[in-house]
């Protein structure tokens, strides 16, 4: 199974787009980690903002998708969505991997509390706009970094992608790889 893994848009369609687009047609399942469509107001706005349109393509989105509420979305943004917002976490279980969504407010890969990080294969979180890729004990812990606003020192708009035995962050711009861990 190939899952596409996106958070922070904040409202931008064309990071969404160039996502999709380029990197999750041939995925089987999208997981977003959150702040979907409102660019929050310690943000700037993004590049092409536009909530309504965005809320519209998620929309068309023809395979399932799971989003996470993030600390920006809020109960209107369900209004317009027709994917259910889950909150605080989404659970995800496929015949590869128990993952664990969640926006990534709340905790940290080092505050997550163990009972959670022995039963899940793959936690993801996003929030911190940063990509980060990395395993403690048996967990993988993701974040994929923001395709609208990136924060890391770079300002690398990106994503991830999980495959049968690879993840890898990518950068959406030019499809190089910024992180990748085999297991």
């Amino acid at each position: 199974m190939n899952i596409g893994v996106i958070s922070d848009t904040h409202g931008s369609l064309t990071a969404w787009r160039e996502a999709y687009q380029r990197y999750f047609q041939n995925t089987d399942l999208i997981i977003h980690c959150g702040d979907v469509l409102y660019h929050g107001p310690r943000n700037p706005l993004p590049d092409v903002y536009d909530p309504k349109a965005l809320a519209a393509e998620i929309n068309a989105v023809n395979k399932p998708l799971v989003i996470v509420q993030g600390n920006c979305d809020a109960e209107v943004d369900q209004m317009v969505l027709d994917y259910p917002l889950e909150s605080p976490y989404a659970h995800v279980l496929t015949p590869e991997f128990r993952i664990l969504a969640h926006h990534g407010h709340h905790w940290s890969p080092e505050t997550t509390p163990a009972k959670i990080s022995d039963f899940y294969q793959i936690i993801i979180s996003g929030h911190t706009h940063v990509p980060e890729l990395h395993r403690i004990n048996q967990t993988i812990f993701l974040n994929p970094g923001s395709p609208a606003l990136p924060k890391n020192e770079e300002q690398t708009p990106t994503i991830a992608l999980i495959s049968p035995g690879e993840i890898k962050i990518i950068n959406i711009k030019n499809g190089q790889t910024v992180h990748d861990l085999m297991f």
